[in-house]
């Protein structure tokens, strides 16, 4: 079983007691930032399949938060959904989507609508990891081939 890493970030700590009793399964490992510059400390070292990101936070915004992570090459890719109380005013929603956001979610949340859209956003992340797995082990194939080709001559290959 692959384990997926999902990074709650919310400056609110009953915030992130309420993702984490929402979100809490098998395979998946929550890992929790209070601010901005801690989710971005985790996110170099950790291999994380998905960001739920609150947009209001003091300091450093959820908006600067997702443009530098899309600025790093190991994080550019990460799927970021925000979460936010914020005003669903276009202006808003369209800053998030352009600072790099794959969705947007409205709080209060509805524990059914998150966890569909989190375990989609995971779903392609396994489909991903299990490609990358494939694509390493063909690679590798090759490369035992290739170098059989080269010492051995013919034959060797089996």
């Amino acid at each position: 079983m692959i384990e997926q890493k999902l990074l709650l970030v919310d400056d609110q700590p009953a915030n992130l007691v309420s993702l984490e009793a929402i979100l809490e399964s098998e395979g998946r490992i929550l890992m929790k930032a209070h601010s901005g510059q801690e989710a971005l400390k985790i996110l170099l070292k950790e291999d994380i399949s998905l960001v739920l990101l609150d947009v209001q936070m003091p300091g450093m915004d959820g908006f600067e938060v997702a443009e530098l992570m899309r600025q790093r090459k190991d994080t550019q890719t990460i799927p970021i959904i925000f979460v936010t109380a914020i005003s669903k005013e276009k202006k808003y929603v369209f800053r998030g989507y352009q600072a790099g956001a794959v969705d947007y979610l409205f709080k209060p949340l509805d524990p059914l609508i998150l966890k569909s859209k989190v375990d989609f956003f995971l779903g392609l992340d396994k489909q991903r990891r299990q490609l990358q797995a494939k694509l390493k082990e063909a690679q590798a194939h090759r490369a035992a081939y290739e170098a059989g080709k080269t010492r051995g001559g013919e034959g060797s290959d089996q």
